[in-house]
């Protein structure tokens, strides 16, 4: 006996297909329509309030360790990767020239120091003779006045025997000589003269000397000459450049890109390692045109950087937003003005400042990339700075007491000189 053959399924009529579709059609308007209003929804309520921009990396400061004066590298303190601290000795240059100059400088200023004694001593030494020259010249003004009175004793005495002799009382042997003996002191009497003015002459000179010798003392100590000064600075130069044989960290922070290399010949200025604080970077995020519109000073960001992961948020603020696109600043910026021109959405850098304690946590790598997300609800703020830093942006003290030892040596140098007991 045969089965009974299966029953064919029905197939919808093409009113059911129909209507099927136009259910299908209508769902589907319905989610896309609804997703349209949540996006709308969540790019109103949300979205509009954040920036966000995967073009950004950590910078920082790379302080380049340059020596100031030339020398030979006897001594390197440090290598890549490590770790210093401010006043650290980086690299050390052979002290041996820098030694020398600082001697004959020591040399030149216990050398001022007496010679500016000897200029002190001489007016007293030139005082004195003043009043040689005077005493000279007062005396022989009085042999001056003495002559002159002899002169007159002696014509008269010529008168008298020249009457005498007209009578015969006096020989004209006597009257020759007595008229001999006044043309005598007159002879000296213009003798006497001469060397009135030859005195006067030394006196005038001998002041001149001391005026001359007290311009060059009056109104300073010795301490304080010019040329005790002048030496004075010299050694303080020397000492300085002794000093600056060992190049020192200015800052804390990690050694890289040392070239430098033992026994090598540096001169002033030529780059022999870089210092990176860490714990001082920031973020450079770079944000399309249209997005600066609601970009102000202040606005919180959060952040993700690559090394770390979503896993650890860093927080930040807008510290600063740059005054021109990276195009502008270069080396060679487009030129626009050319028939075949294209144009290109710029970006312009955002300076954000991170918390120091999220850094000293996960510290961060300079060139690192990140992800930068600004909550930009806030707008009150400016768009760039108002009004210029109170304080350095940088600073650093170690240098500041590299000169301290040259004012104590000086000092010591002037006082061994001065002959004083």
């Amino acid at each position: 006996m045969n089965a009974p053959a299966p029953a064919a399924p029905s197939q919808p009529s093409p009113l059911q297909a129909k209507a099927r579709r136009k259910r299908a059609l209508l769902l589907l308007g319905a989610v896309v329509g609804v997703g349209a209003v949540a996006f709308g929804l969540y790019d109103w309520l949300v979205a509009s309030h954040y920036e966000h921009t995967d073009n950004a990396y950590v910078q920082g400061n790379v302080v380049q360790i340059t020596p100031q004066t030339g020398g030979t590298v006897l001594a390197i303190g440090a290598d890549d990767t490590d770790f210093v601290r401010a006043g650290a000795p980086l690299v050390q240059l052979d002290p041996a020239d820098a030694r020398v100059a600082l001697a004959q400088a020591e040399a030149q200023l216990a050398q001022a120091v007496r010679q500016a004694r000897t200029l002190y001593a001489n007016n007293d030494t030139l005082a004195a003779q003043v009043r040689l020259r005077e005493a000279e010249a007062r005396r022989a003004q009085a042999d001056v006045q003495r002559l002159q009175s002899e002169i007159e004793r002696a014509q008269d005495d010529v008168q008298r025997r020249r009457q005498l002799a007209g009578v015969g009382a006096v020989s004209t042997e006597e009257l020759q000589h007595a008229q001999s003996q006044l043309a005598g002191t007159r002879s000296q009497r213009t003798a006497a003269e001469a060397a009135v003015g030859a005195a006067q002459a030394a006196t005038a000179a001998a002041r001149e000397q001391l005026t001359s010798n007290r311009a060059l003392t009056q109104g300073v100590a010795v301490q304080q000459h010019p040329a005790v000064l002048t030496a004075a600075a010299r050694l303080r130069e020397a000492w300085l450049a002794s000093q600056r044989t060992q190049l020192l960290a200015p800052v804390d922070g990690y050694v890289a890109r040392r070239s430098v290399q033992l026994g090598q010949r540096v001169a002033a200025g030529s780059p022999l390692m870089a210092i990176v604080p860490l714990k001082e970077v920031w973020v450079e995020a770079n944000f399309k045109e249209n997005q600066l519109r609601n970009l102000r000073l202040g606005q919180p960001a959060q952040l993700t950087a690559d090394l770390y992961g979503k896993k650890v948020p860093y927080h930040g603020t807008v510290a600063g937003l740059g005054v021109g696109t990276g195009a502008a600043f270069a080396l060679l910026p487009a030129q626009n003005a050319t028939g075949n021109w294209i144009k290109v959405v710029q970006r312009v850098p955002v300076r954000i400042a991170l918390d120091g304690a999220q850094l000293a946590e996960h510290p961060l790598r300079v060139g690192l990339s990140m992800d930068v997300e600004v909550d930009t609800r806030e707008r009150g703020g400016a768009s760039l700075a108002e009004a210029p830093r109170s304080e350095p942006a940088a600073r650093t003290r170690v240098f500041e007491q590299q000169d301290a030892g040259a004012e104590a040596e000086v000092a010591r140098i002037i006082e061994a000189n001065l002959g004083k007991s």
